[in-house]
């Protein structure tokens, strides 16, 4: 018996991560604090104390937990695609775990990423054609598919691992992107899946934000950089195969910031002979600090150049959603403000 059609999931999908993401945090963050599980500070990062980095723990339980219950609202979507997304992520995550508890190699990492992101197009998340603007859809020969969806999976999800630098800046990024995803899924009218897997990433990442901005109390880690880059990355490719126009490049508005910042990072380290995969302190976050602003000024900055490009994104993918698009963003800055300050009371 379902209680609530598919189609009308993705609400509700999104508050209950969220509800659940305010009692899970504190659980995490205990638990990491407990068992030593805490980001160091060193020259490289801006944090002056140890700080929890299992964040991302919390955000993939919650994605989980809303996730089976937004099935058992409505129905189990079968589907090779869906399954992709849910195992491709999840091990994403376990990826990302081990990293934050033992740390691996940056190589190593690498190539488990392109494993994975090989398991998941054979599963049928993979980008089989591209749209040129003279020669209009064109069908891609199987290896440059191959190329083109690992090259953005992978990409993806460690251009947004890059720019969780900063606190409250990764989790807006991603929540801001995942409504937007989500927007245009709707507005196909032909992807409610992909729809409630972006409102419940959103969901799960507000619950989060309340306890990462500025003074962070915990840090997603990789887990949740990797976890959340990664869905990203797949619900792009999603939009994207069942566009036939240049509407299918959207996601490269929508996901704008950590691509700039992946893009000037690599270039960056390429050209003074270094690895690309070598960490530093010299991201777009890391300028804008550098020239004197706050954490907080530096995220509001970036982040509002998300929300423009965001709302640019669904403007041009569907324009009667741009105004709900400008809902969501305000409910969920609400839905923050009225956390943060509840956190904050409690504390006191």
């Amino acid at each position: 018996m379902t209680f609530i059609q598919l189609s009308e999931t993705y609400i509700i999908g999104a508050v209950i991560a969220f509800i659940i993401g305010i009692f899970i945090v504190p659980i995490v963050i205990s638990y990491s604090e407990k068992k030593g599980l805490l980001d160091q500070p060193n020259e490289r990062k801006i944090h002056s104390h140890p700080i929890p980095r299992l964040g991302g723990v919390a955000i993939w339980i919650c994605s989980i937990l809303s996730f089976i219950a937004s099935i058992i609202l409505s129905y189990y979507p079968y589907g090779r695609l869906l399954s992709g997304l849910l195992l491709g992520s999840s091990l994403m995550f376990m990826l990302g775990l081990i990293d934050d508890i033992y740390g691996l190699s940056a190589k190593f990492k690498f190539v488990i990423q392109i494993s994975i992101a090989t398991i998941v197009y054979c599963l049928g998340v993979k980008i089989t054609s591209l749209y040129i603007p003279i020669a209009g859809l064109v069908e891609i020969p199987h290896i440059l598919s191959y190329i083109v969806t690992i090259g953005w999976i992978v990409g993806i999800s460690n251009a947004v691992n890059f720019i969780d630098g900063v606190d409250g800046l990764a989790g807006s990024v991603i929540t801001i992107s995942s409504v937007t995803l989500g927007l245009i899924a709707i507005a196909s009218a032909s992807d409610a899946v992909s729809a409630i897997i972006a409102f419940i990433l959103a969901g799960s990442m507000l619950g989060f934000l309340t306890y990462n901005f500025h003074p962070a109390k915990i840090f997603m880690g990789d887990s949740g950089a990797l976890y959340s880059g990664f869905l990203l990355a797949a619900l792009s490719i999603m939009y994207s195969i069942k566009t036939s126009d240049f509407k299918m490049y959207v996601p490269f508005l929508i996901l704008a910031v950590p691509i700039m910042d992946i893009t000037f990072s690599s270039m960056r380290r390429i050209l003074k002979g270094k690895s690309p995969f070598v960490a530093d302190a010299e991201h777009i976050h890391h300028k804008l600090l550098n020239l004197g602003l706050s954490q907080n000024k530096a995220v509001l900055i970036l982040v509002t150049f998300s929300i423009i490009t965001g709302t640019l994104a669904t403007y041009i993918a569907a324009s009667d959603t741009t105004k709900y698009f400008i809902y969501a963003i305000i409910m969920s800055a609400i839905m923050l403000v009225l956390s943060t300050h509840a956190k904050t009371g409690e504390g006191k």
